[in-house]
């Protein structure tokens, strides 16, 4: 591995020659034994310059947790200030931006990262009620080969998005009134070793005694809207992605709001535009609670038609909106109710625990301990959080779940066992239960409808067609055609497993053919191995497909397909999938006109995204989930890809194939914990160690803007910095003004934008595309994002749209450049973890450049910090079907 050299002389990374004196910096550490700064000045965002109100919910409508759970939010009088995404943990949305030393602040139990919140933001905090408890849980686990109640509701969904009847939010949030009674069981019927405790039960609900409450008069106050607050977006709310549609120019947007938790605080919560009359008496209400009048639209967006009444009657309803926190929500009851306004309040405590989860799902959660949600609101000063937690499954806030604890080493109960299972008690919201449950009965239902020896597999082209639905116009018009008839017998999967390109892809070909879902662990190079079998299962004349989670990943896998000889447009994104804007299309019943599919990049699937993939699957299909298990985890909630392998519900095939390479040989040795120095003749990585923040950008600038094009080869707009946060003096933000000022200087006379600039366009929650501004018209700015052309409506431009020469390893993920410069400063330290290191360095290609001034903080984060754990039911869910198939 190369490196800069003595002290006093710093090399240019890429040619070895003495660089300006001014870019002398300490000798060049070694990755595994690096030497740590004297001293580092902490890099933080200057006090004096304060963003808008609310620019930072708007701010990170890409939802991209590049802020991690380790990531620290600055306290509520900062809460605006910059901060993102979604968290660079491995665990959830996360990037967070370091903006100061308050960030170094420990978090609170339950309290998402303010990028994480930012995810909330980039929904406009619309949320719709979700189905109750017993709708939710309808027809139980299955695991059948007919569809539950639940599948059924969601294939209806389907359709109807696809006629326009509505919007794709109704896959899993469909507006229907809450039940306010008692909902023993949760959403669904205890299944062995998940038995539901009853909601009055505190034994159950509460199994340990409350800690101390807090103050009587509740948790201070911190003043909503105004620069430094985390109140209200200066220039309206960030855009709802409505995935159901297709986006312009060939980005389909994300299904169902993918990775997009709002805010909420309960209730139901319909998008509604809100009249002139309406938004007047919301203002009234806003302005006597010395709220910013501002913020009527989102709260019309959040709480829906007769908002005003309903944030009267109830002030906490105000968490709704993106932004606010509970200390102002509390200074806004009080002014309206004066003093019977107590921290006790019902109102309150519900509000509560709805704000807690939802915060939790935005840190990749689809439930939550009652023990971590009771020391959560006894921090928020709630005097008996026994009670509220018992209240608002009463009153079916949230839901309550058992799960059985495993004892690692200890042998399986017996069903006759009736020794009695130690469980943990969760609580949930019942968007991501019956996403949870609606996915566990969908993978029963692929895994037991799936039959070997079906005519699908006997001869090319004799699956029998049900329906006359046309396919996608992606598909005519490229011309696929996977169900073409073969000349002569269609080969056996034997022979085909013989003739593919290495053992693993063998493996996975032999594991595909008998059943009906497989997951396939590997690293870049396994990708290979996903295209040899879909060419083996087009050969053998089935409609076999494979999705991608980026644009980038499409294309590149489009490319290995026509390498094969297979049609390009047998490469699909997920999200262009559901939308159908590619892919197959979908028959009568709603289901994909497909035989086999195989997923790529499958740890970046949420719970939502993964369960409205599934439920359009036809019976009898064959499905791969294939993905880097190193990798950072989904922007939204849940760990599908990580719970399906450790539920041992299917075959599970490892890739043996390792990416080649010096990166590929540093990458793979991150994988397992080690950071070993690589030898790299061809200066295929480089270690750029710098003494501050100001070194770091400068050292970047330097390396995209002339040492990497210059001794590389590899031409400016094909390369890509990556770094820990946004904010911070080595965030994006900064870096990307240092960038634009060294590579497209202009006074950003379209929105903020130059034709040129390099920019990361959040196409919805979770899902970013990189592009340049090519031209701006009347309808908004055009990109040429990797050869497509994009159109970002004039509307979505200052909310939607930001620099883009650096970007956060969540953004980074699913995509490969050329080269690539990761940016580590010296307070990088609490935000990195193996995981994020490993995302980061296994971006490039050709070349991969790390300006290093974390000092011992990488090869501890490598060897030391996993990914944050995410708490989820996915797992046990799919081990009680198969005790019980």
């Amino acid at each position: 591995m190369s490196s800069d050299r003595p002290a006093g002389e710093a090399a240019s990374p890429t040619t070895g020659d003495p660089a300006p004196r001014e870019d002398a910096t300490a000798p060049a550490p070694s990755p595994d034994h690096p030497e740590a700064p004297a001293d580092p000045a902490p890099a933080t965002a200057p006090r004096g310059q304060a963003e808008r109100p609310g620019e930072r919910e708007a701010d990170e409508a890409t939802a991209d947790p590049d802020t991690t759970a380790d990531q620290h939010p600055a306290p509520p009088a900062e809460a605006a200030r910059e901060a993102e995404p979604t968290s660079e943990t491995d665990a959830p949305p996360r990037e967070a931006e370091p903006t100061s030393e308050t960030d170094a602040q420990p978090r609170e139990a339950g309290e998402a990262s303010p990028e994480a919140e930012s995810a909330a933001e980039a929904t406009g905090g619309a949320r719709v009620a979700a189905p109750s408890a017993g709708e939710a849980g309808a027809g139980g686990s299955t695991g059948g080969g007919k569809r539950s109640a639940a599948a059924e509701a969601l294939a209806a969904a389907v359709r109807a998005v696809e006629r326009g009847e509505a919007d794709a939010a109704s896959f899993f949030t469909s507006a229907r009134g809450r039940s306010t009674a008692t909902r023993p069981g949760g959403a669904r019927p205890a299944s062995p070793g998940h038995a539901t405790p009853t909601p009055g039960d505190p034994q159950a609900a509460t199994p340990h005694a409350a800690g101390p409450p807090g103050p009587a008069g509740g948790a201070p106050t911190a003043p909503l809207g105004g620069a430094g607050s985390g109140g209200a977006p200066a220039s309206g709310p960030a855009p709802t992605a409505t995935a159901g549609a297709p986006a312009a120019a060939g980005h389909g947007a994300g299904p169902s709001g993918v990775g997009s938790p709002a805010g909420g605080a309960g209730g139901a919560r319909v998008s509604s535009a809100g009249g002139p009359a309406e938004l007047d008496e919301i203002r009234q209400v806003l302005a006597a609670g010395g709220a910013p009048p501002h913020l009527a639209e989102q709260v019309v967006r959040a709480l829906g038609e007769g908002a005003g009444p309903v944030l009267r009657d109830d002030p906490w309803q105000l968490l709704a909106v993106p932004g606010v926190r509970p200390e102002q929500a509390d200074g806004f009851a009080r002014a309206l109710l004066g003093p019977d306004c107590s921290p006790g309040d019902e109102r309150r405590s519900r509000a509560l625990v709805t704000w807690l989860l939802e915060r939790a799902a935005l840190e990749g959660h689809t439930a939550r301990e009652s023990a971590t949600l009771r020391d959560a609101l006894a921090q928020h000063a709630v005097p008996d959080p026994d009670e509220a937690l018992r209240d608002a499954v009463a009153e079916g806030v949230v839901l309550v779940f058992q799960d059985a604890l495993e004892t690692p080493g200890a042998a399986p109960a017996a069903e006759d066992d009736e020794a009695e299972q130690p469980v943990r008690v969760l609580l949930g919201l019942d968007r991501y239960a019956l996403a949870e449950e609606s996915l566990a009965d969908g993978l029963a239902r692929v895994i037991n409808t799936f039959e070997p020896d079906a005519a699908a597999d006997s001869a090319p082209g004799a699956r029998p067609e049900t329906d006359a639905a046309p396919e996608s116009d992606a598909a005519r018009e490229s011309g696929a055609e996977p169900e073409a008839e073969a000349a002569g017998p269609a080969p056996d999967w034997e022979a085909l497993a013989d003739a593919a390109p290495s053992p693993s892809a063998a493996e996975l070909v032999r594991a595909a053919a008998g059943h009906g879902l497989v997951t396939h662990s590997g690293g870049e190079s396994a990708r290979a191995e996903a295209v040899a079998l879909v060419a083996a299962a087009h050969a053998r004349g089935l409609r076999a497909y494979a999705a991608a989670h980026t644009d980038d990943g499409r294309r590149r896998l489009g490319a290995a397909l026509a390498d094969s000889g297979l049609p390009t447009a047998l490469a699909v994104t997920v999200a262009g999938l559901l939308a159908g804007a590619e892919g197959p299309g979908r028959d009568a019943d709603g289901a994909f006109r497909l035989d086999l599919l195989t997923v790529l990049d499958a740890p970046q699937l949420d719970v939502e995204a993964a369960a409205a993939l599934v439920e359009s699957l036809p019976d009898g299909v064959r499905l791969v989930l294939s993905g880097d298990p190193g990798v950072l985890w989904s922007a939204g909630a849940g760990r599908v890809f990580a719970d399906v392998v450790a539920a041992r519900a299917c075959p599970q095939v490892v890739s043996r194939t390792p990416d080649p390479g010096p990166i590929g040989e540093l990458v793979s040795g991150i994988g397992i914990g080690e950071l070993s120095q690589v030898e790299a003749p061809g200066k295929e990585v480089v270690i750029v160690p710098v003494r501050d923040a100001g070194d770091a950008v400068h050292r970047t600038v330097q390396l995209v803007a002339d040492s990497v094009p210059r001794a590389i080869g590899v031409p400016v707009p094909d390369i890509q910095v990556i770094t820990v946060g946004h904010g911070g003096a080595v965030g994006t933000r900064a870096l990307n003004a240092a960038l634009k000022e060294r590579l497209n200087p202009g006074p950003g006379r379209f929105g903020g934008f130059d034709p040129g600039d390099r920019v990361a366009y959040a196409v919805a929650p979770g899902r970013t595309v990189t592009g340049t501004v090519t031209t701006a018209e009347p309808d908004g700015l055009r990109l040429d994002c990797g050869g497509e052309d994009v159109l970002v409506p004039r509307a979505r431009v200052a909310d939607a749209l930001r620099p883009g020469w650096a970007v956060t390893a969540h953004q980074a993920a699913g995509r490969r450049w050329p080269a690539t410069v990761v940016v580590l400063p010296g307070d990088a330290g609490p935000l990195l973890t193996r995981a994020w290191v490993y995302t980061a360095f296994s971006r490039g290609e050709r070349h991969l450049s790390v300006v290093h001034g974390a000092g011992p903080a990488l090869p501890h984060a490598v060897a030391e910090v996993p990914a944050a754990e995410r708490t989820t039911r996915l797992r046990a869910l799919l081990r009680a079907q198969n005790a019980t198939a």
